[in-house]
């Protein structure tokens, strides 16, 4: 081997954070967004200013699926809680797109027509590990990428002699020194939980992926392997004779006396309106680390209690306490905020390295790095631009139009495209400082356009205690000064270092 092992992991490091690079940044600002994806959800519907009891929203539901929906396979309903008002409701539908309808309903009146038809924050969940393509590719893509995250964090830790130095070290106006000690800083100030999340996230999907421990065991028999895996679940086939659902009511209030001090979280009625109906009420999913919750399984035509489960396995406790790491939703405010801090410092050192991968290349010939410099833009600049504009359509889209939720998805992946357009058309230097421009500009805009519109906005909220609109404005605004800040500086020239020290760094 001619070079040395740092020099060889130094190598690994870059290649590995470019492959994937762009899509990685998009994985972890859609993820980071989805941190307060049920306050996204709630500021996305505007319209829902009442909410109700768990026990109350999830009756009210019911009662609307069964007058709307009485012969779906299931019901799958989400309560509310302290974070978002509505009863969130998945169920099959053949008429569906894909097969399946996944809305929210008001609390109140259990009908999916009192707020504007519009995925919410779950589009952005979606998209952070199905990237919006048909399953498994989605899924596989992301992981594949997030195991090239995990070699680009590992190799980095390697080739650092000094990291924890790094951490307070930043030399601004240095050019490629600077963006060098940018990367460094934001990739070793969050660095636990930037393996916490990786390592996590590629659980999460670790069964899609690794599949040979289930198939070794069960072969072809899935049925099975699933039953074992979740015991707590009762399940039995349709009989094909209607019987009236009984009461949910007194179920939710015989599940809520076995969980004690916990919530209820999940409801699902398997059968609905057959003799074979089965009602199961899981605990929230925030009221303990381990995303694991309890269950209790009911008759759905006796209301009597068929069974109780709460997991002690130690092999299913600890990947639920990895999968309820990455998911966070454990999470109070406080620490929610941290979560998503680090997740910003994750995808600035993902765009940190992109830029740090042209910056040491100035010269270089051929398609490739032009390619890259604006593929760049389009990723780092334009991918925030996308989202924003899936915020602007939630406001400007008539309330009535058919398709309007995906009317809000279409308009997300419209402007990103746009975004990467312009950044071909236009030089590195003056798209980076236009589109961080643009997005200053529509991030201060937002909130004014919303208060317009909806009558909810930042004043009143305070006023108010209207604590979502008031964190949802406030957060716009931030993002408005942090983009307005970078497009200042891009552009600006700035000091390259001298031969003897660029000779000196290792790259990135």
């Amino acid at each position: 081997m001619k070079q040395g092992f740092r020099q060889s992991m130094a190598g690994l490091h870059s290649w590995s954070g470019l492959i994937l690079g762009w899509l990685l940044f998009a994985i972890v600002l859609s993820g980071t967004a989805t941190v307060f994806r049920s306050e996204i959800s709630g500021w996305m519907r505007p319209e829902i200013v009442k909410t109700a009891p768990p026990d109350a929203a999830i009756e009210a539901a019911v009662r609307w699926l069964g007058t709307h929906h009485p012969k779906a396979a299931g019901w799958y309903l989400s309560a509310p809680d302290e974070r978002i008002a509505t009863t969130q409701a998945v169920f099959d539908d053949p008429a569906a797109p894909l097969g399946y309808r996944d809305i929210a309903l008001d609390p109140v009146s259990g009908s999916p027509d009192v707020a504007r038809a519009t995925l919410g924050g779950e589009f952005l969940y979606r998209f952070h590990f199905e990237l919006q393509l048909p399953y498994p590719w989605g899924r596989f893509l992301a992981v594949a990428a997030a195991m090239l995250m995990l070699i680009a964090i590992i190799s980095g830790i390697i080739i650092h002699k000094r990291i924890f130095k790094d951490i307070f070290t930043f030399r601004a106006g240095k050019g490629k020194r600077s963006w060098l000690d940018a990367h460094n800083v934001l990739g070793v100030l969050a660095l636990p939980f930037h393996l916490m999340i990786t390592v996590t996230g590629i659980v999460t999907l670790l069964t899609l992926v690794m599949p040979w421990g289930t198939t070794a065991n069960y072969g072809d028999d899935l049925a099975t392997a699933f039953a074992e895996s979740a015991p707590g679940l009762v399940s039995r086939e349709a009989a094909g004779r209607p019987a009236p659902l009984a009461p949910i009511g007194p179920m939710l209030a015989a599940a809520q006396r076995a969980f004690g001090e916990g919530r209820i979280g999940r409801v699902s009625i398997a059968n609905p309106g057959d003799a074979n109906a089965i009602v199961t009420v899981s605990n929230h999913d925030g009221d303990q680390l381990a995303y694991a919750a309890r269950t209790v399984s009911f008759d759905g035509v006796t209301g009597r209690i068929l069974k109780q489960y709460v997991e002690a396995r130690p092999a299913q406790q600890t990947y639920s306490v990895l999968y309820g790491l990455h998911m966070g939703r454990f999470a109070p405010e406080v620490s929610r905020w941290l979560y998503f801090l680090c997740g910003l410092a994750l995808a600035a050192t993902i765009a940190t390295g992109l830029v740090l991968w042209i910056r040491s290349r100035p010269q270089a010939p051929g398609v490739g790095p032009w390619l890259a410099a604006r593929l760049n833009v389009g990723a780092v600049a334009g991918f925030p631009v996308a989202i924003l504009a899936f915020f602007y359509a939630n406001r400007l889209l008539p309330m009535q139009m058919p398709g309007r939720a995906e009317g809000e998805v279409s308009a997300f992946f419209w402007a990103w495209g746009a975004a990467i357009a312009f950044a071909m058309l236009r030089s590195p230097t003056r798209a980076w400082r236009e589109a961080f421009a643009v997005l200053a500009l529509g991030s201060a805009a937002l909130p004014i356009l919303s208060f317009a519109l909806t009558g909810r906005g930042l004043w009143n909220a305070l006023a108010g205690g209207d604590w979502l609109f008031a964190g949802f404005d406030l957060t716009l605004f931030a993002f408005a000064g942090l983009a307005a800040a970078i497009a200042r500086r891009a552009g600006m020239k700035v000091a390259e270092m001298p031969p003897r020290r660029r000779r000196q760094a290792v790259p990135a």
